[in-house]
């Protein structure tokens, strides 16, 4: 083996190490010039103290840290809080926007504390141009470029380049993991979302028998041959969840006593009794209680955002910002006179949702089965 092998097999241990997501020894951040010295003195221009800049440093590398922290706890908190109930729900979008916004804010406040305590600062006078483009633009563009990335310490200070590095790694993911909810099987409120195409009318009693309407606050059972006032209005909840927060917010209807002739169309006779007809008392905008009735013009209004139905013709939206009708509970009675469900809502009830076009799609074509 001669001398010169012998010199090429050897490490260079004059090479300096790289590290990741830096560029080559001796190279610039675009691969071109040489890196700029920030450390020498230029007019205009006034450098960080060091020992305040390592002390910015160090904090600016706890929010990076902060921020990665906070983004882990928003991934762990969507698959660990699920949202089978309001209450649930509720605990889980506080762990979601309080770990989303400390992550946000953890990364902002960094960014802010490099900029102003870091990078150095300059006195700039602006001078009046030509409006038109030089043909050096781009070298002007690349060595600006170049100059700023070596100001901003992002290749000289390792621990900054690395804790930005780590900070923004889980906050690439929260974008990928809430991906999930395009697919409505798999997604953890799949199953909170098939409970509210669904109330507890279409339960039965421990008896098997359909439940009963009863008057909301004193749970008193109705007879239609009491209701028989026209224009008469009582707002009902199923007999058995008089103090179920959860199955109210659902079920709660309100009963309205027609003539036979104001009855139009849009009603559905035969989900109907001597002229009574039930329709859910949530607004199919945001969910507010829909009870204010107007006798004369056979109006039910929203008070929350002016939503108004027209009750004798399927409570369909006649004003405001509600989408569609106030559903309709198909009622009759019992043995006894008094009124029963003879079944669940045939759509869902409430506000919109995306999933809801499935179960309004399925209830359409039973409909015409029928």
């Amino acid at each position: 083996m001669t001398d010169n092998e012998h010199e090429i097999e050897q490490p260079d241990e004059r090479v300096p190490k790289r590290v990741i997501g830096t560029p080559a020894p001796g190279t610039s951040m675009l691969g071109t010039a040489e890196a700029t010295d920030v450390d020498k003195d230029v007019p205009g221009v006034t450098l960080p103290d060091e020992s305040k800049a390592r002390k910015a440093e160090k904090i600016v590398a706890l929010c990076f840290t902060i921020t990665f922290l906070a983004a882990i706890a928003f991934i762990i908190s969507y698959v660990v809080f699920q949202v089978g109930s309001p209450e649930a729900t509720g605990v889980s979008n506080l762990a979601l926007g309080l770990s989303l916004t400390v992550a946000i804010l953890g990364l902002a406040i960094g960014i802010v504390i490099w900029v102003r305590m870091i990078m150095p600062k300059y006195s700039l006078v602006q001078e009046r141009h030509p409006m038109a483009s030089a043909e050096d633009d781009r070298e002007v563009v690349a060595d600006t470029f170049v100059q700023g990335a070596n100001e901003s310490g992002f290749v000289k200070r390792k621990l900054l380049r690395r804790t930005l590095l780590l900070a923004a790694a889980p906050l690439g993911l929260v974008p990928v993991v809430l991906l999930r909810d395009l697919d409505n099987s798999k997604m953890p409120g799949a199953k909170f979302n098939k409970e509210l195409r669904h109330t507890v009318w279409g339960e039965k009693t421990k008896e098997g028998k359909p439940l009963r309407l009863v008057v909301e606050g004193t749970g008193q059972p109705i007879r239609a041959a009491d209701f028989n006032s026209p224009g008469g209005i009582l707002s009902v909840v199923p007999e058995g969840y008089q103090h179920d927060l959860n199955a109210l917010a659902k079920a709660t209807l309100i009963l309205i006593k027609f003539r036979p002739e104001e009855i139009k169309s849009g009603v559905r006779q035969n989900w109907t009794h001597d002229g009574i007809v039930a329709y859910s008392k949530i607004c199919t905008h945001v969910g507010c209680p829909a009870a204010l009735y107007e006798q004369n013009t056979h109006h039910i209004l929203c008070p929350c955002h002016q939503s108004t139905f027209d009750a004798a013709d399927g409570a369909k939206v006649i004003f405001g910002p509600a989408a569609r009708p106030l559903p309709q509970l198909p009622i009759t009675v019992d043995a006894e006179g008094y009124l029963i469900a003879q079944g669940d809502f045939e759509v869902p009830v409430g506000p919109s949702y995306w999933e809801r076009g499935d179960a309004e799609r399925a209830a359409r074509e039973k409909g015409g089965q029928a």
